[in-house]
């Protein structure tokens, strides 16, 4: 009796050990809590969270991308009406407003159910079982990667092409890819691999390697690109900004010589650039403003 007391004590003891390394059991997914998810890992295991607050951007707040924004918001539209729309790379420039717009379809078509879930490159692979858990239910999901961009051999990069084209299954109606690269093809590419390259009579054919990182890239059925601004486009975000963060007309085109002043140290005329300017200027009229208010 005392020998069966203490296998019962270990036994107890290496379970409580086990408990312990296990990850907690995690709540069904609050699909009424949030329009926006991420997928997180713990243990090994992955779950939807909710985000708490989403990134409310409008549309009409992305300036110098029209053509852009009229292409993901069509798309989106079909989707979110359950017409054909294809899976989208937006490729370019950084600071564009490539996930900004992703963001923005967001905020204007999740009345009509869309939802999105954002996924970390790295956790690609659980592709497969994010899809599985959404593929019933009556809402529309954009997964998100954002981004995006692969190295030789890893192991998202087939999870991707899996879930783009489907395996032996059909792939979601309800799913789409939204990813944003500063990549054309999502992998770096090599001087090497132009000494691949074939001359079949009057073609040139690329060889192995190129073929593979296009493939995936071809994957996307809408290719969406971004481009440097100029100064009047930069500009004009700008004065955008400042003016959302409540500057005046005056206040707005005194700064036109610091806005450059600034693009310049950054090294880039983009919107990002133009955004964190406005926040600058804004925080630093608004501290003037009061200081002079309570000196009077």
């Amino acid at each position: 009796m005392s020998d069966l007391s203490k296998f019962l004590e270990r036994a107890e003891a290496l379970v409580a050990r086990l408990e312990v390394l296990l990850p907690a059991v995690q709540p069904p997914v609050d699909w009424g809590s949030s329009i926006a998810f991420r997928w997180r890992k713990a243990g090994g295991h992955g779950h939807l969270q909710p985000v708490a607050h989403p990134h409310k951007i409008r549309l009409s707040d992305l300036s110098g991308v029209d053509r852009q924004k009229h292409l993901i918001e069509q798309n989106t539209r079909q989707f979110v009406t359950g017409l054909p729309a294809n899976n989208v790379l937006l490729t370019g420039a950084r600071g564009t407003g490539k996930s900004s717009l992703v963001k923005a379809v967001l905020n204007k078509f999740h009345r009509q159910a869309l939802r999105l879930i954002e996924v970390d490159k790295h956790d690609l692979i659980d592709l497969p079982d994010i899809v599985d858990q959404i593929s019933s239910r009556s809402e529309r999901f954009i997964i998100f990667c954002d981004d995006l961009s692969f190295e030789a051999a890893e192991a998202g990069y087939k999870a991707l092409k899996v879930v783009l084209d489907g395996s032996i299954s059909a792939t979601s109606e309800n799913v789409l890819i939204y990813a944003t690269s500063n990549r054309r093809h999502l992998m770096p590419e090599y001087m090497q691999e132009n000494l691949e390259y074939k001359h079949v009579g009057e073609e040139i054919h690329p060889g192995e390697t190129s073929e593979e990182k296009i493939s995936l890239s071809e994957r996307f059925g809408l290719w969406v690109s971004f481009y440097p601004f100029d100064q009047d486009d930069y500009l004009g975000i700008v004065e955008h900004w400042l003016a959302e963060l409540g500057c005046s007309p005056r206040e707005i085109a005194a700064t036109h010589e610091e806005a450059l002043q600034w693009a310049l140290s950054r090294g880039s005329r983009s919107g990002r650039v133009a955004w964190q300017f406005a926040r600058d200027v804004s925080g630093r009229l608004r501290a003037a403003s009061a200081a002079r208010a309570k000196r009077g």
